[in-house]
């Protein structure tokens, strides 16, 4: 079993531009919306792999059609719980020059603890003993930093495995959890993991010393992702690094949800190291060749992960 948890959706419209420059008048190529929030986004490329999975967290009620829709038409089971008002809208602006994104990103539902307490009651009905629990993406304000934390230790009482991809004080309270509240694996870009290690890790060994360090703190795999230079994974069966191919960009957007997803189909399958880096990889670089959290079909993903040169790290 899989399930993936959004705290904090959004729908995210993408506006494509020539070249986006700041404090000028632009006219967009495109614009197009996709129901989004990292747990959804997961979801959909899972989805599109071939595996069942659940997908739940907060929704509003007001506009939670594009949702309903995109889950629907993936065979996602929707277990989203709803609350009056409006999910969110992300904007993100994409330069076609360049393929960078700039995001924007509005505040999320505010929510009480008898929402968050409806949200555990689902998580609790889902998580069953070895099953995949991914926790992605911000919080929204009226959820306390440890909600991450406090989540991860009750799911690993019930012998769930929890990834998690979350970013600044719901990261750090996660990665201060003791033991038995850690998540298995966890998927920082490099930004993050410099919050959590206090200095800058530019430098290959300051940043393969910091995801040793989380490793040997008792994360199962750390993976932190490098954009364009591909991912670092560290787990107890060695480092190494992951490069990714040569690829045709169509939007960045989701790339390192693509990612997780890619993590949670090679934890599923009990895949070598070496094998589930390519795995990850091949998902996020076939999600950069469309629109929207969306894969290429599964053979197409399987050449990829061939293509997918991996160093091993000393």
């Amino acid at each position: 079993m899989i399930a993936t948890l959004t705290l904090n959706p959004a729908i995210d419209q993408t506006v494509t531009l020539d070249a986006l420059n700041p404090g000028s008048v632009h006219r967009a190529r495109s614009v197009w919306s996709d129901a989004g929030g990292k747990g959804v986004n997961v979801a959909c490329c899972l989805a599109d792999w071939g595996l069942p999975v659940s997908a739940t967290g907060v929704l509003g009620q007001d506009n939670a059609a594009p949702f309903e829709q995109v889950l629907a038409a993936k065979g996602i089971d929707d277990r989203f719980v709803w609350i009056p008002g409006q999910t969110r809208t992300n904007l993100k602006l994409l330069d076609a020059g360049t393929a960078e994104t700039t995001d924007i990103n509005l505040p999320g539902l505010e929510f009480g603890p008898s929402t968050l307490e409806a949200v555990r009651a689902v998580l609790s009905e889902l998580a069953q003993d070895g099953s995949l629990v991914v926790l992605a993406g911000s919080l929204p304000r009226s959820a306390p930093p440890d909600t991450y934390a406090r989540l991860t230790g009750e799911l690993r009482a019930r012998g769930a495995r929890v990834v998690l991809d979350a970013s600044g004080p719901a990261l750090a309270a996660a990665l201060a959890a003791g033991p038995g509240a850690l998540p298995q694996a966890i998927k920082p870009n490099r930004h993050e993991l410099e919050e959590w290690a206090g200095q800058s890790l530019t430098d290959p060994a300051a940043l393969l010393d910091a995801a040793r360090r989380l490793q040997a703190s008792g994360i199962a795999l750390v993976c932190v992702s490098l954009g364009e230079d591909g991912a670092l994974f560290v787990s107890g069966d060695g480092a190494l690094r992951a490069l990714p191919p040569a690829t045709e960009i169509a939007s960045t957007v989701g790339a390192g949800d693509a990612l997780v997803a890619g993590l949670v189909a090679g934890l599923h399958d009990g895949l070598p190291l070496p094998d589930l880096a390519r795995r990850a990889l091949a998902f996020a670089a076939g999600k950069l060749s469309r629109t929207g959290a969306n894969l290429p079909g599964r053979e197409a993903v399987e050449a990829i992960a061939q293509s997918i040169r991996v160093e091993s790290l000393t």
